[in-house]
């Protein structure tokens, strides 16, 4: 019976609904930037990724940073309330964190369509009267704006924040994503944002990792800037586009070379 650092036991996980031997996207993600809150299948995702790509998880660490310049972006163009789809597990700088910390009153529901996700961020979130957790997939976008929590927590007649971030190119071309970002965007108030990032087919290490994922994760595709622009119909692309997260309105700082690691996410923010 397998355990985890915190004590966890792996029937305590199946009671929830988690698949504790197949590997998982947001576990994936956490174990690459070294947290504990994954499994021996998710780590060995994560390594396979860090031989591809040996940046020591920077990817995923500048895609947060990402996260982090946009939230503080639609704060400070006026946008106090989130809707983050594929959230994926708590980490450092989340989003309520990030936002609460420009606006205190800021409001967030995190949508994510792993029980564990949304077992950890109910034990996160659990006091904080601003923040809340609902189960949804990205594919079936009418059900998100559907949910109870989504559709009641947030007012839907001032804008919103809709954060779709490392979390489109996990749906397939057969899954229509273009139309499942369309639904989202369409049922926006106007005045709202789309802020999204996604893998980018920009190197050769990066068309590998998309095999990888597809072997071992089943999902993880790499589409040209081209395509990822594409998701953004429908918006009012804000400057500078979208490009590699790292260049999109960065922090002062040097400039860091263009690497397999620094093409590996493209990101952009588009206003309703």
């Amino acid at each position: 019976m397998g355990r985890r650092d915190d004590g966890w036991q792996t029937t305590d996980w199946d009671r929830l609904g988690v698949d504790t031997g197949r590997a998982n996207v947001a576990r994936v993600y956490d174990a690459v930037l070294g947290g504990k809150d994954n499994f021996a299948v998710d780590r060995a995702v994560a390594a396979r990724r860090l031989e591809l790509i040996p940046d020591g998880g920077q990817g995923a660490r500048l895609s947060r940073e990402f996260l982090a310049r946009g939230v503080r972006q639609l704060v400070r163009l006026g946008v106090t309330q989130f809707l983050d789809i594929g959230a994926g597990l708590p980490t450092a700088q989340n989003t309520h964190q990030i936002a609460q910390a420009v606006e205190p009153d800021a409001r967030v529901v995190y949508v994510d369509h792993d029980p564990m996700v949304l077992a950890h961020a109910r034990a996160l979130l659990y006091n904080d009267r601003s923040t809340r957790a609902a189960l949804g997939d990205l594919r079936r976008p009418e059900q998100i704006l559907d949910d109870p929590v989504v559709r009641d927590f947030l007012d839907w007649s001032r804008p919103i924040g809709l954060l779709l971030l490392g979390v489109v190119h996990h749906l397939a071309d057969s899954e229509a994503p273009g139309a499942c970002v369309r639904t989202l965007v369409d049922r926006l108030p106007p005045g709202s944002f789309l802020l999204l990032s996604h893998f980018s087919d920009a190197s050769p290490q990066a068309r590998a990792l998309e095999r990888v994922f597809q072997q071992l994760l089943g999902s993880g595709r790499m589409r040209s800037p081209k395509e990822i622009s594409a998701f953004f119909d429908g918006t009012e692309l804000q400057e500078p586009g979208v490009v590699p997260v790292i260049t999109w309105q960065p922090d002062a700082g040097p400039v860091e070379p263009e690497t397999p690691s620094t093409l590996l996410v493209f990101g952009g923010l588009g206003r309703v």
